[in-house]
């Protein structure tokens, strides 16, 4: 039979029932791609944070979906007109906000083919080169941030995730049959603990609820003038617990705290760990990749006797969000924790390899591995290092200038890219109330001229902070210099009023 003539449409139309067609994506992809190309090399044309009031962005959308097709020109026009003003942006140079960060420009390609590809790489067959791609990314970066070879690694998509995932391993390590038999009324089991610092991040709480421990098996350990765990007060209060018919689970170090980034004393407390027979996992979500650097390489000492690592590459890698990777070097526990393999779901060369969704409690997984591979590839072992100590010396900098002036003060080291600090106007007799209420309109005022982006820390012995955070690929010294410019003038303003 002959084969019979495709029938024919417009150039550029679209099929009823089928996807936009080749060249109607090219057309309008090739905007897209405009649009992001012009916007990375020009971030700075928008206010950092978003000008708009609760309710505005969606008050300026129809409320009700569209029943008919609507143009992707439109579609793209309202993009511009209204998500961007609504956006903070992350992309910014003036962002110092939280822990700064920047999408990269190989990240968004490698975003963009991973959409495209919209693979679930859940099993080894579902998407082999996902699964291998992974697997090999990840041992780049264990090789980059000096872990040893028994480490394997898994991505997650937050650092939250990492940890909970973590410390569900400690819980089946610790916990006779806890996978089987669960924890509700069984009367015979110790109440559990599981111990970080007073400066650990808040997600574990969080993971400590959700594994069904209650929040008060989480005791914060106290820490020293430099916001560091105390090992020796963690050594006392697993010998207490003990004693207290108490099954210590877990430690928790911390390797560049939330709002002062200390670096918790690793080795002290792995040795604490080792003694006790207690896993060990370390937060090492936003500085972990500061120990390809050489002079930072030493803040993973300790860490090869770590049962599991977190290092998040969205944080301080220049991946964009979502990737945090857990690397341990007890996968098989975590394993045991997870994998869960139904009929439907097994292979014949289960044996031969191992299957991503027998890590986590998800069964879908991104292509997250594409991004990274990218973002490695590109900037190389070499430019990352080089672009992560400049961060560092421009932190350096700003503290510099801090240090320097009478009217304000550092609140904390400055190991890293964020400096900790707040104003403290010489010559005044304020009780620790007024001067927070002074840094938070100072810090208001700052967010308010649209030049920058600087957050509140809580506060650090009992004094509130501003955080000014240094992460983006686009910061140079002019932006920090701009950024203490102005610091300065509100200040200034604020004080003479």
């Amino acid at each position: 039979m002959a084969n019979k003539p495709k029938p024919q449409r417009a150039p550029g139309s679209e099929s009823p029932l089928g996807d936009m067609d080749a060249d109607t994506f090219r057309r309008h992809g090739q905007r897209a791609l405009d649009w992001i190309a012009e916007y990375l090399d020009h971030s700075d044309r928008y206010p950092v944070m978003a000008r708009v009031r609760p309710g505005d962005v969606r008050a300026a959308l129809p409320a009700a979906p569209p029943e008919q097709s609507e143009s992707f020109d439109a579609i793209l026009d309202d993009f511009e007109r209204v998500i961007v003003p609504g956006l903070t942006h992350w992309n910014h140079p003036g962002f110092f906000a939280y822990f700064a960060t920047s999408g990269s420009a190989p990240g968004v390609i490698g975003e963009l083919l991973a959409a495209a590809l919209n693979v679930n790489a859940m099993l080894w067959r579902t998407s082999p080169a996902a699964t291998e791609l992974e697997a090999l990314t990840l041992d780049w970066l264990r090789q980059l941030v000096g872990l040893p070879d028994g480490f394997e690694g898994v991505m997650y998509d937050t650092a939250s995730m990492s940890t909970l995932h973590a410390l569900t391993a400690a819980r089946e390590a610790t916990i006779p049959n806890v996978r089987e038999q669960g924890l509700v009324g069984r009367g015979n089991l110790a109440s559990v603990r599981v111990y970080c610092s007073e400066q650990a991040h808040s997600s574990l709480d969080k993971a400590v609820i959700l594994l069904g421990l209650g929040q008060t098996a989480l005791r914060k350990i106290p820490v020293d003038a430099e916001f560091r765990m105390r090992p020796e007060v963690l050594a006392d209060a697993v010998a207490e617990d003990r004693a207290a018919g108490r099954a210590p689970m877990a430690v928790v170090a911390t390797v560049g705290t939330t709002t002062s980034t200390s670096v918790d004393p690793v080795p002290a407390i792995a040795r604490v760990c080792k003694a006790e027979q207690i896993w060990l996992h370390v937060d090492a979500a936003y500085a972990g990749v500061a120990a390809m650097v050489p002079n930072c390489a030493h803040i993973l000492d300790g860490c090869d006797g770590a049962d599991s690592v977190v290092i998040n590459p969205h944080k301080w890698l220049f991946t964009q969000v979502d990737l945090s990777v857990l690397f341990s070097r007890r996968m098989d526990m975590v394993r045991a924790a997870f994998s869960l393999t139904p009929d439907y779901l097994r292979t014949a060369e289960a044996d031969q390899v191992h299957n991503l969704m027998d890590t986590g409690i998800q069964l879908g997984r991104r292509f997250r591995a594409l991004k990274l591979w990218m973002v490695l590839r590109h900037f190389g072992a070499e430019g990352i290092r080089q672009r992560l100590a400049e961060h560092m010396r421009l932190a350096r900098l700003f503290a510099s200038w801090v240090d320097a002036h009478d009217d304000f003060e550092r609140l904390a080291p400055v190991p890293f890219s964020v400096v900790c600090f707040r104003a403290h106007p010489s010559g005044v007799g304020w009780d620790e109330a007024e001067f927070e209420r002074f840094n938070t309109k100072l810090l208001e005022a700052l967010n308010a001229s649209g030049e920058v982006f600087l957050s509140q820390g809580g506060k650090l012995m009992g004094r509130y902070v501003i955080r000014l955070a240094i992460g983006n690929l686009r910061t140079t010294e002019q932006h920090v210099a701009r950024a203490w410019e102005l610091v300065q003038h509100h200040a200034r303003e604020l004080a003479s009023r």
